[in-house]
């Protein structure tokens, strides 16, 4: 198996006849998917997610592929194809159309619909192309052909590219629910007619690589969710993804059978119910959804409060209703279901969710005490029968953390493929498929975009480690007034501290050494303000450490008079 090394440089120019893969995201990561496919001087995009934020990236909003490498090459894009409607693969388009509006987005119903409304909100009119399954549309020198896949959400799509370089079999999210609440199977017979005619390269999905056997049905929930109904006394608050067709239905459907109304409650889940059910993939019984100011009005036992939050997201409603910083106030006796389960990374701030609303008296169910979810990726059994019918030439294991690639790459090779064949690569690697055989031929930037409000890049990694050290560490201010002619300290030092747990009083140790170093550089011909806020930064942040073994940050300011 290849796999890319820190020493990679810039990729050759690409060879006449080749094609070149270059991920953005979605490899060594849960989220953020967006691969580039070049061939002959083109470009097409598959996919262009955002990552949620982690708690060490305090203030982040949302995480975007870096687009430095194509930035310059907007006009050679044939187009973005887009696999399904999930945010960690849709989530990023609005930031790649605004440095090209024009650029076409192919997908299928439910997907574009879902992009379009959220491309509303950033003043953006897209030009799209609807496709469904077994469509087959020629996008310059890429002929690419639509496969059904199933997944948490209707309408996913897997694609096959076919260029003079070989053809790409690109998976998307899926799995193989052999009993989907739509009917709508994984066209495995596609896949094996594709097969027949010879799969080159296949990206395949890695997020349950590592989980033995096959998913369960999404069927065998309905069960399990119908029996916290019947044994619920007071509200139901469910928690799921806003996009997640399925899961809402099986929502909308027990409620209706044990008499209660459904309210959406956060602008994402009523816009995206909203458009799922008017397109017709939310069956919906007339009267069940209302208003959520018309709850007041029913008793406790009638209600059901469908709203984000699964994931622990800090300003999500649910978030808001454990810390009790939401209209929807948590009572004892109401039924909490978090519809989803764990992303890696999340574990910390879903369970300190759980502890919240338990401390208000909610009974919390959820996938470690309910069956209330199933997963939407293929597990390492459906993985394994799936290469058996593809018979892929060389892999390249998609979506997901190392973890997850390495134990999709093996089960690529228990099925047959050669192990020199198998690419296992990270963000911004460039795999090359040239004459049938797919390697690794250099790296391009593929760093974390930050969005935090309307600031798209401008906060670093440099900004994150500061906002760290005044979240774990806190601030000390310090302002002095120095003779610009003598260098003498005239005023202060004046010191403040905020979020270190050290008293202002304590300072008054320090500011004799303050005072001496200060002298002392006079006394040197040194004066210059920013060599003084130095030195007082150095003499203050000894003290801190050899004091109290801490590190907070420490801003000096020095005023000449």
């Amino acid at each position: 198996m290849s796999h890319p090394h820190p020493e990679l440089g810039a990729p050759p120019k690409l060879p006449k006849g080749g094609l070149r893969v270059t991920p953005l995201g979605g490899l060594g990561e849960i989220g953020r998917n967006m691969t580039v496919f070049e061939f002959d001087g083109r470009l097409l995009i598959v996919d262009c997610g955002v990552l949620f934020p982690e708690e060490e990236q305090p203030g982040i909003d949302l995480i975007l592929p870096d687009f430095t490498s194509i930035k310059n090459r907007l006009d050679d894009i044939e187009g973005i194809v887009l696999t399904h409607g999930h945010e960690d693969h849709i989530g990023g388009v609005p930031f790649l159309l605004r440095l090209k509006p024009d650029i076409p987005l192919i997908g299928s119903k439910l997907t574009l619909a879902l992009i379009e409304a959220k491309l509303q909100e950033h003043r953006i009119r897209p030009y799209t192309l609807e496709v469904v399954e077994g469509d087959r549309e020629q996008l310059g020198p890429f002929d690419c052909e639509f496969v059904a896949v199933n997944h948490s959400i209707p309408d996913a799509l897997a694609v096959a590219i076919r260029t003079p370089a070989g053809m790409v079999v690109h998976t998307g999210d899926f799995k193989m629910d052999q009993l989907p609440l739509d009917n709508r199977l994984t066209d495995l017979h596609a896949f094996a007619r594709l097969s027949e005619e010879g799969i080159d390269l296949l990206l395949s999905d890695s997020t349950n690589a590592e989980v033995p056997g096959f998913v369960p049905p999404e069927r065998d929930i309905s069960g399990v969710m119908r029996s916290v109904f019947a044994s619920a006394q007071k509200r139901i608050i469910v928690a799921s993804f806003a996009s997640h067709v399925h899961r809402i239905q099986q929502i909308l459907d027990a409620a209706h059978e044990y008499g209660r109304r459904v309210a959406f409650v956060g602008r994402s889940m009523v816009r995206n119910m909203g458009i799922a059910r008017d397109l017709g993939y939310l069956r919906v019984p007339a009267g069940l959804v209302v208003d959520v100011k018309t709850l007041d009005d029913l008793p406790d036992h009638e209600v059901v409060l469908v709203c984000t939050g699964s994931q622990g997201e800090p300003m999500a409603a649910l978030s808001r209703m454990a810390n009790r910083d939401h209209q929807i106030r948590i009572v004892q006796g109401d039924t909490v279901i978090l519809a989803s389960s764990l992303i890696p990374g999340n574990e910390n701030a879903v369970y300190r969710v759980i502890n919240g609303l338990t401390r208000w008296g909610a009974n919390v169910v959820h996938k470690g005490n309910a069956k209330v979810h199933v997963s939407g990726h293929a597990s390492a059994g459906e993985l394994l029968y799936f290469y058996n019918i593809c018979r892929p030439k060389n892999l390249m294991p998609v979506h997901g953390e190392w973890r997850h690639l390495r134990a999709n790459a093996e089960l690529g090779a228990l099925t047959g493929v050669p192990k020199d064949r198998i690419v296992i690569a990270e963000d911004g690697v460039v795999v090359d498929l040239v004459d049938g055989k797919a390697k690794i031929v250099g790296k391009v930037q593929a760093g974390y975009v930050y969005v935090d409000g309307l600031s798209v890049g401008d906060v670093t990694e440099v900004h994150l480690k500061d906002r760290r050290i005044l979240g774990d560490e806190g601030i000390i201010s310090v302002f002095v007034v120095v003779d610009s002619t003598t260098g003498k300290v005239v005023g202060g030092p004046h010191v403040q501290a905020r979020g270190s747990g050290i008293e202002d009083g304590a300072f008054d140790a320090v500011i004799p050494k303050v005072h001496e170093a200060i002298a002392k550089s006079a006394a040197d011909g040194v004066a210059e303000p920013h060599q003084l806020q130095q030195l007082i930064r150095r003499t203050i942040g000894k003290w801190v450490s050899d004091t109290y073994r801490r590190r907070p940050m420490i801003l000096p300011v020095v005023v000449e008079v």
